[in-house]
């Protein structure tokens, strides 16, 4: 059974920090690419970093480049994402999600998700 645990959410000041994180079991975790998906109430799901399988490449989606940086622990099963810079916008619910495959291009399994919260 895979299992994906996200931790790390929280309420921050614009232009704050938070480091997201998500422990991963169940499945061979250097074997899959992980990404990392946002959600704001009322609007669809948002993909905004993902990395592959041996975390060597990464893909962001252009609202969060330059801010965010997804990394990947191998030996620890573990993913994570830095979020720097924070924009109000950035608000939402950040859920870890595991790919079918070692690409990225579809996932099957999520975590529960971890509220970011962003204001003054």
């Amino acid at each position: 059974e895979v299992q994906l645990v996200e931790s790390g959410g929280g309420s921050v000041q614009p232009g704050g920090s938070l480091r997201l994180s998500c422990a991963a079991s169940g499945f061979s975790f250097s074997n899959y690419a992980m990404a990392w998906v946002r959600q704001v109430l009322g609007k669809g799901r948002e993909p905004v970093a993902i990395i592959d399988s041996g975390g060597s490449t990464t893909n962001y989606a252009d609202s969060v480049k330059g801010r965010l940086t997804i990394t990947s622990d191998n030996a620890k099963s573990t993913l994570h994402l830095e979020l720097n810079n924070l924009k109000p916008e950035d608000a939402a619910v950040y859920y870890c999600a595991k790919a079918v495959d070692s690409f990225g291009n579809y996932y099957d399994s999520w975590g529960q998700g971890t509220q970011v919260t962003v204001s003054s």
